[in-house]
């Protein structure tokens, strides 16, 4: 072999060797992102945690949620809203990331540019201002789905804050929200991200064991938020998800069961 041969075969060595090294770097980051989002993490109330029809549940610091590979988004996500997580901050509004903690590998926020959708947070980004890195952690992929703009400006945020109005007032509450992810749906982008017809938000006040739940079509309205009011069995029907299997049944059959406002302030 001459010379020129062997420094060149050594250069392709070279540069094979440093993209193995680099890959197997980015193998092992997204190893770690991937076991970190399995383990349970210390503030989260596990007990509450829906059913996962996908079997993929990924813990982050602030918040839950069990992803849909076919649907690219989460089928909900699940989260504690304390009274004092409502504080006042001025955090910078990060860029989306795509959710490194998803296996399968979460969309990504490009198939929303053009789509005519919002990145429609499930998790506000205003439920987490407590706290830099939990705020940061609304912006994953994992935590957006499509959403009708008039829809997502309008009623639905409308209920985002009824919510937090709730948090104060019963000093903290349980959510779980997420798209309908049934049926023929229309998608968007690339990787083909499924848009909703319909979006549910369940509260659940276990402090003084009550709950309500609210299923609302993905387009503007100015129907006052109690017209959406429905029963969690409900819920469980359109979605196919258990949201609270760790209740005691005899609770979660009573509580599941109601669908009036009955209890919660709608002042």
């Amino acid at each position: 072999m001459s010379k020129k041969n062997l420094y060149s075969l050594i250069a392709i060595l070279l540069v094979l060797g440093v993209y193995g090294y680099e890959h197997f770097l980015k193998e092992e980051e997204s190893s770690e992102f991937i076991k970190e989002g399995e383990r349970v993490k210390s503030d989260t109330r596990a007990f509450f945690l829906p059913s996962s029809t996908t079997g993929q549940v990924i813990h982050h610091q602030g918040y839950s949620l069990s992803y849909s590979e076919p649907h690219e988004q989460a089928e909900w996500v699940a989260y504690e809203l304390k009274k004092s997580h409502l504080a006042k901050s001025n955090f910078e509004r990060p860029y989306f990331e795509i959710d490194k903690a998803v296996k399968t590998g979460a969309a990504s926020w490009r198939n929303y540019k053009n789509s005519g959708y919002d990145r429609g947070h499930l998790l506000p980004a205003g439920d987490r201002t407590y706290d830099k890195r939990a705020y940061d952690e609304t912006f994953l992929t994992s935590n957006i789905s499509p959403q009708d703009p008039e829809f997502n400006a309008g009623i639905w945020n409308t209920l985002e804050q009824k919510i937090r109005y709730w948090a104060k007032k019963y000093d903290g509450v349980f959510v779980v929200t997420g798209g309908v992810l049934k049926g023929d749906l229309k998608t968007i982008g690339n990787e083909k991200v499924a848009v909703p017809e319909l979006f549910y938000k369940i509260v659940y006040d276990p402090d003084n064991q009550k709950m309500i739940a609210f299923v609302m079509p993905n387009r503007d309205s100015n129907a006052p938020l109690y017209n959406f009011v429905v029963s969690v069995d409900s819920v469980e029907v359109l979605t196919g998800i258990d949201f609270f299997p760790a209740l005691e049944d005899h609770i979660e059959d009573r509580l599941e069961a109601v669908s009036d406002f009955k209890g919660w302030s709608f002042n």
